[in-house]
Protein backbone atom coordinates (compact mmCIF):
# COMPACT_ATOMS: atom_id res chain seq x y z
CA UNK A 1 0.00 0.00 0.00
CA UNK A 2 1.13 3.60 -0.97
CA UNK A 3 1.27 6.18 1.45
CA UNK A 4 1.96 9.90 1.11
CA UNK A 5 3.03 11.85 4.25
CA UNK A 6 2.89 15.65 3.76
CA UNK A 7 5.45 17.34 6.55
CA UNK A 8 5.29 21.13 7.09
CA UNK A 9 6.18 23.79 9.57
CA UNK A 10 3.78 25.03 11.59
CA UNK A 11 2.27 28.97 11.33
CA UNK A 12 4.87 31.08 13.28
CA UNK A 13 7.77 28.79 12.34
CA UNK A 14 10.12 30.65 9.71
CA UNK A 15 11.11 29.13 7.15
CA UNK A 16 14.14 30.70 5.84
CA UNK A 17 14.34 28.31 2.54
CA UNK A 18 10.88 29.58 2.06
CA UNK A 19 11.86 32.95 2.49
CA UNK A 20 15.21 32.60 -0.51
CA UNK A 21 12.46 31.20 -3.00
CA UNK A 22 10.43 33.86 -2.67
CA UNK A 23 13.46 36.60 -2.57
CA UNK A 24 14.45 34.43 -5.90
CA UNK A 25 10.90 34.87 -7.56
CA UNK A 26 10.63 38.19 -6.80
CA UNK A 27 14.18 38.82 -8.62
CA UNK A 28 12.95 37.02 -11.36
CA UNK A 29 10.09 39.44 -11.96
CA UNK A 30 7.28 37.32 -10.75
CA UNK A 31 4.88 39.42 -9.53
CA UNK A 32 1.74 38.76 -6.78
CA UNK A 33 3.46 36.21 -4.78
CA UNK A 34 2.68 36.51 -0.62
CA UNK A 35 4.43 34.26 0.66
CA UNK A 36 6.06 30.93 0.01
CA UNK A 37 6.42 28.10 2.56
CA UNK A 38 8.79 24.86 2.28
CA UNK A 39 7.79 21.39 3.09
CA UNK A 40 8.62 17.84 2.04
CA UNK A 41 7.02 14.53 0.55
CA UNK A 42 7.56 11.28 1.51
CA UNK A 43 5.76 8.13 -0.12
CA UNK A 44 5.74 4.78 1.88
CA UNK A 45 5.29 1.68 0.15
CA UNK A 46 4.03 -0.27 3.81
CA UNK A 47 2.45 -3.89 4.20
CA UNK A 48 -0.92 -3.79 3.06
CA UNK A 49 -3.11 -3.76 6.53
CA UNK A 50 -0.17 -1.10 8.07
CA UNK A 51 -2.83 0.76 10.55
CA UNK A 52 -3.31 4.60 10.73
CA UNK A 53 -1.69 3.92 14.79
CA UNK A 54 1.34 2.62 12.95
CA UNK A 55 2.08 5.18 10.18
CA UNK A 56 1.46 7.90 12.28
CA UNK A 57 3.88 6.87 14.97
CA UNK A 58 6.38 6.39 12.27
CA UNK A 59 5.60 10.12 11.76
CA UNK A 60 5.78 11.16 15.53
CA UNK A 61 8.77 9.71 16.35
CA UNK A 62 11.12 9.65 12.42
CA UNK A 63 9.59 11.67 10.15
CA UNK A 64 8.40 15.17 11.10
CA UNK A 65 9.39 17.39 14.14
CA UNK A 66 6.37 17.86 15.85
CA UNK A 67 8.11 20.50 17.82
CA UNK A 68 7.77 22.52 14.83
CA UNK A 69 6.42 20.47 11.85
CA UNK A 70 2.79 19.25 11.44
CA UNK A 71 2.21 16.20 9.22
CA UNK A 72 -0.50 14.57 6.98
CA UNK A 73 -1.14 11.34 6.43
CA UNK A 74 -3.30 10.57 2.90
CA UNK A 75 -3.52 7.27 1.15
CA UNK A 76 -4.24 5.17 4.54
CA UNK A 77 -7.70 3.54 5.75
Amino acid sequence: MQVRVLVRLKPGVLDPQGRAVHHALEGMGFEGVGDVRIGRLIELDLADGTDHDTIKAMCEKLLANTVIESFTIEGAD
